[in-house]
C-alpha cells in the first residue's frame, strides 16, 4: 500500500516505521477472518484492513475526525491479525504509533478527548502502574466489596488466600533467575508468583526480585504515553542490569502481557544510546515461563504419572503468548507431562476481551468478548479454566463462577507434596 508521508511527519523515525509498515499490506482480508472486533460489528473500519487505510490516512495528512480515533481506540492489538497475514505485518506497533499521532492532531485541532476519558486514562496509568497504591486501594475495595454496584464489583477479585504449604523455603540454590513480579499480580492473584517461586525451587532455581523493577511499561506505552511508558522500561533494565552483569542469564516472566512488552525493548529503545544495547539484552534474556520450564521438566517430573490423574482443565491462550510471543501448543503439553488433560474450546485464537486496559476503556466489545469466550470454555465440559495472564485470569473470572488460575498453580499443586514454598529474594542493594 504505497504511502506518502505528510511534511509534517518528515524525518520521524514513528511515521518513517509506520510507513513501511502500511507499504507491506497487500490488502488481501486474510486479518478480517480472525479480527475479534470486525466478527463483533462487520464494519471494516473495525478490521485490520480498515484500521491500516485510516492509518495511511494520517500519515498523508489527510483530514481527521473523532471517527478515527474511535475505530482505532477499538482495536484491541491482541495481534491476531499478525499471525494470520501472509506479508508480515507488524500491525501491533502500527496501530501503537498511528493512536499517539490521531491523539496528537486532533488535540492540535482542538477535539481533545472528553475530561472523563482523559481522567479514566490518567487513573489507568498511575494506579494500575503503583503496586503500593494500587494495593491498598485494592484492598479496600475487596473489604467494600458486597456493597458496591455490580458493575463496579466484577472488576474487583476476592481476596485470594495464600495456598495451605505455603511457607518460604530457606533452601539456596546456585542457579538465579530474576522474576518480573508485576503491577497488580501480587495483590489480585499472589499465588501465582509463589508458585513459580515454589515450581522452579523444585528444580534447583532461586528466584530473585529486583524492588526498584515496576510495571513493563505495557499500561502507559499502549495507552498513548510512549515516554512514561519508555521510562519505565528505562527504570527496570537499571534495576535489572547489576544482576544481569553478576551472572543472572534469565528473566522469567509469568504474566504473558508484560513478556511481550518487555521482549519489545529492545526494538522500541533502539534509538536510544544509553539503553540501546542494554535492551537488546535484557529482551534476550526476557523468558515466558513456558519457555523456561521445558529444560526442567526431567527433574519436576520425576516421580509424576504422565498419564491423566488430574480433573481436565479448558485452557485459554492469552493473545499476547500465542500472537504476542509466538508461543503456541507450549503450554499444553507441559501440563499434560504432570497428567493434567488439557481442552481447547473453540475458537482459542480468539481473544477473551481482557487486552490490558481494553475492559475498562471499551466495556461493551470486553464483555461481549468475555461471555463468548467462556461460553465455547464452558462447553469443554472442563470444570476449571487456566491461562497464562493476569489480565484475562482477572476478566475472565468476573463472568464466571468456576475457577480460572494461572497454570503455573496446577503444576505446584500437583508437586505439592509438603516440600513448602521456595524463597524469593528481595534485593537488599536496590
Amino acid at each position: 500500500m504505497q504511502t506518502t508521508l505528510a511534511d509534517f511527519l518528515i524525518g520521524s523515525d514513528d511515521a518513517e516505521e509506520a510507513k513501511s509498515i502500511i507499504e507491506k499490506c497487500v490488502h488481501c482480508g486474510f486479518c478480517t477472518a480472525t479480527c475479534p472486533t470486525y466478527q463483533l460489528v462487520g464494519d471494516e473500519l473495525d478490521g485490520p484492513r480498515g484500521r491500516i487505510y485510516l492509518m495511511k490516512q494520517v500519515l498523508e495528512g489527510n483530514e481527521l475526525s473523532q471517527s478515527t480515533r474511535k475505530h482505532l481506540d477499538r482495536c484491541l492489538t491482541c495481534r491476531n491479525c499478525e499471525s494470520t497475514c501472509p506479508s508480515g505485518v507488524t500491525y501491533g506497533r502500527l496501530v501503537d504509533i498511528g493512536r499517539v499521532i490521531v491523539d496528537e492532531r486532533l488535540d492540535t485541532a482542538g477535539m481533545r478527548r472528553p475530561t472523563k476519558e482523559r481522567l479514566i486514562r490518567w487513573a489507568l496509568r498511575e494506579g494500575l502502574t503503583r503496586p503500593r497504591l494500587f494495593g491498598a486501594a485494592m484492598r479496600v475495595g475487596q473489604i467494600m466489596r458486597p456493597a458496591l454496584p455490580e458493575v463496579v464489583r466484577r472488576k474487583i477479585p476476592v481476596r485470594q488466600a495464600v495456598v495451605p504449604g505455603g511457607e518460604v523455603s530457606t533452601r539456596k540454590h546456585e542457579r538465579k533467575m530474576l522474576l518480573l513480579e508485576g503491577c497488580v499480580q501480587p495483590t489480585m492473584s499472589p499465588n501465582i508468583n509463589l508458585a513459580t517461586a515454589r515450581v522452579l525451587d523444585k528444580a534447583g532455581v532461586e528466584l530473585v526480585v529486583a524492588r526498584k523493577a515496576g510495571c513493563c511499561g505495557a499500561i502507559r506505552y499502549h495507552t498513548g504515553d510512549h515516554d512514561g511508558g519508555l521510562d519505565d522500561m528505562r527504570r527496570n533494565i537499571d534495576a535489572w542490569w547489576p544482576h544481569v552483569s553478576n551472572g543472572v542469564n534469565t528473566l522469567v516472566i509469568n504474566a504473558s502481557g508484560c513478556g511481550a512488552m518487555v521482549k519489545e525493548y529492545a526494538h522500541l529503545l533502539r534509538n536510544d544510546p544509553a539503553y540501546a544495547e542494554r535492551a537488546r539484552v535484557i529482551s534476550a534474556l526476557a523468558k515466558d515461563l513456558s519457555e523456561v520450564l521445558p529444560e526442567l521438566m526431567p527433574v519436576l517430573t520425576n516421580g509424576i504419572q504422565s498419564t491423566s490423574t488430574q480433573e481436565p482443565v479448558a485452557y485459554h491462550p492469552p493473545c499476547t503468548l500465542q500472537h504476542g510471543q509466538r508461543l503456541k501448543g507450549v503450554v499444553e503439553p507441559l501440563l499434560a507431562a504432570f497428567g493434567i488433560e488439557v481442552r481447547l474450546c473453540a475458537d482459542s485464537h480468539l481473544c477473551c476481551g481482557s487486552a490490558g486496559t481494553y475492559s475498562v476503556l471499551q466495556p461493551e466489545f470486553s464483555m461481549r468478548l468475555r461471555d463468548d469466550k467462556l461460553k465455547k470454555l464452558t462447553q469443554t465440559g472442563a470444570q476449571t479454566i487456566a491461562t497464562a495472564n493476569i489480565g484475562c485470569i482477572s476478566h475472565l473470572q468476573s463472568g464466571t463462577m468456576q475457577p480460572v488460575v494461572h497454570w503455573v498453580e496446577l503444576i505446584d499443586r500437583v508437586l505439592a507434596n509438603g516440600n513448602g514454598a521456595a524463597k524469593v529474594l528481595e534485593d537488599k542493594a536496590a
